[in-house]
């Protein structure tokens, strides 16, 4: 009888369309549990300072190159119900904390692994659902008792930034200099309310090395002056932002007009002048001397105010624009009419400069500047996306360090703590969920094994010496040296991770595999 067949009074009865697939018990856990794992393999190699990077090439020939985990998820063409799950993990804990995907997609493939045997050992998917479910709040407890005593200073935050930035293609000497451009930028940025993210901006630019990168008290626009007589840096700056078009109002109906002289011909210029005029004489009254115009400026304008020394962009964007309204505290304005003193805001310059082969202009120095910008330097833009993106992690990080729970040792020392402290507590669990419980802990040490195999080490030998040196000293995790790694303190070592991006890989890990190992019905209609 089929999938989608039923017997009723001897006569068949057909419940889904005859076109339905249907996969059903062990093999659609089996199915589903294969593809989570494919997936979580695909960025494994990638974790830690020795992870490898993976290129990724699209159908029109797009390139990227880069070892962040959500990236690499995101840029698969995954169709799979149950592998996009596992995107979805990378995705959660990307838009939470900002870092950690590759080892939240990790650990969900090593729970969907150990699920897996444990069905396989006529383990129900509930019971499992529920010893994982113990195992995670063990685990959370874990890493609340690892949370470092100490201050978080500048120091600590850059060991923070550094520990981020390390093995995705920054180098070893650049991630110290970039970590410290990190914690500056999120020091400007930081209120008695805790820290703006919004404030923070990271603008790429080829051209330069890394070392290059640098920290501008302002935000940058990569538009320029609409007219080449305008000035190139205008100090203690009176700047409007203006939402509509400095050009010739034209009308929303199809006309035609027929002109029968040159009086008619001339009084039609002037008027139009005229209109050109006002737009130029409106903005020089309000006391302006640098405009930001999310529309079309005319030439004719361009030219007016050129003369008068205002420096003007137009087709700025309205994120842009946004971003210029909160540095300077200009109120954004749609029409000329309602532009005046109490609308510009004010910065201390706005600059031009030029970066590689482009102009772009810097707004400095702002009445209400809490924003800052970082701007990104590479050689190529393959080298300069992938160092945004380990900026955009290391500002994410220092932040979940500062405002979600201080920070816990790194290089796989946290997992090391975490899976002793479930299989001590193991014992006191009845019934069958112990085994999940012994299981989950068993997933954990898939992440400091993890972490050896890329570094070269033995992974048996690497987690032997790791939970020895864990018995004797309390921390232990695999350090990169050399061309190699050792096992050692990872705090001695300045390797630190926010405790709050351990806290959301294992809540979203446990997620995901739990809802992936109660599924054993996949009905697909084409």
């Amino acid at each position: 009888m089929s999938s989608g067949q039923r017997r009723m009074g001897g006569q068949p009865l057909f419940i889904l369309d005859e076109d339905a697939q249907r996969t059903h018990g062990k093999d659609a856990q089996s199915s589903n549990i294969s593809a989570g794992k494919a997936v979580s393999e695909s960025v494994r190699t990638t974790l830690g300072p020795r992870g490898m990077d993976k290129m990724l090439v699209s159908d029109d020939g797009d390139v990227v190159i880069t070892n962040d985990g959500a990236t690499i998820l995101s840029e698969m063409d995954i169709e799979h119900p149950a592998a996009q799950m596992i995107v979805e993990v990378a995705q959660t804990q990307e838009d939470e904390v900002g870092d950690g995907t590759t080892t939240a997609s990790v650990l969900a493939g090593e729970l969907l692994t150990k699920g897996e045997d444990l069905l396989d050992d006529d383990v129900h998917p509930t019971t499992i659902v529920e010893g994982y479910s113990a195992a995670a709040e063990l685990a959370q407890d874990a890493i609340n008792e690892l949370v470092l005593d100490v201050d978080l200073d500048d120091e600590t935050l850059v060991e923070v930034a550094e520990s981020s930035m390390t093995g995705k293609g920054t180098g070893d000497v650049e991630a110290e200099k970039l970590a410290e451009v990190v914690v500056d930028a999120v020091r400007h940025a930081k209120s008695d309310n805790g820290v703006r993210r919004d404030n923070i901006e990271v603008h790429t630019q080829t051209g330069a090395a890394s070392s290059a990168t640098k920290l501008v008290e302002g935000v940058i626009v990569d538009e320029t002056a609409v007219h080449d007589n305008m000035p190139t840096s205008v100090e203690d700056a009176s700047i409007a932002v203006i939402d509509t078009e400095l050009d010739v109002r034209e009308s929303n109906i199809d006309a035609e007009y027929n002109v029968s002289s040159v009086d008619q011909l001339n009084a039609a210029l002037d008027a139009e002048e005229g209109e050109l005029q006002g737009y130029a004489e409106d903005v020089l009254e309000s006391g302006a001397d640098v405009a930001f115009v999310t529309e079309d400026v005319a030439d004719r304008v361009a030219s007016q105010l050129a003369k008068e020394g205002v420096f003007v962009a137009d087709s700025i964007g309205s994120s842009t624009a946004k971003d210029i309204v909160e540095a300077t505290g200009a109120k954004r304005v749609g029409s000329l009419e309602a532009l005046d003193e109490d609308s510009l805001g004010h910065a201390d310059s706005v600059d031009v400069e030029k970066q590689g082969d482009d102009d772009v202009t810097f707004i400095t120095g702002g009445a209400t500047a809490e924003s800052v910008t970082v701007i990104a330097r590479g050689s190529t833009e393959h080298v300069v996306d992938e160092l945004e993106r380990a900026l955009n992690d290391a500002l994410d990080t220092v932040i979940a360090a500062l405002d979600a729970g201080g920070v816990v040792p790194g290089a796989g020392a946290t997992e090391i703590a975490i899976a002793d402290h479930i299989r001590s507590e193991a014992a006191s669990i009845e019934g069958r969920k112990q085994l999940a419980v012994e299981a989950f802990a068993d997933a954990v040490d898939v992440l400091p094994r993890t972490l050896a195999e890329n570094t070269g080490l033995d992974a048996i030998d690497a987690l032997v010496d790791l939970r020895a040196e864990h018995e004797s000293e309390g921390i232990a995790g695999i350090i990169s040296e050399g061309q190699t790694g050792v096992v050692g303190d990872p705090v001695e070592y300045g390797i630190l991770d926010p405790a709050a991006v351990k806290r959301e890989a294992v809540d979203s890990a446990t997620e995901a595999a739990t809802m992936i190992v109660r599924i054993d019905d996949v009905i697909s209609s084409s």
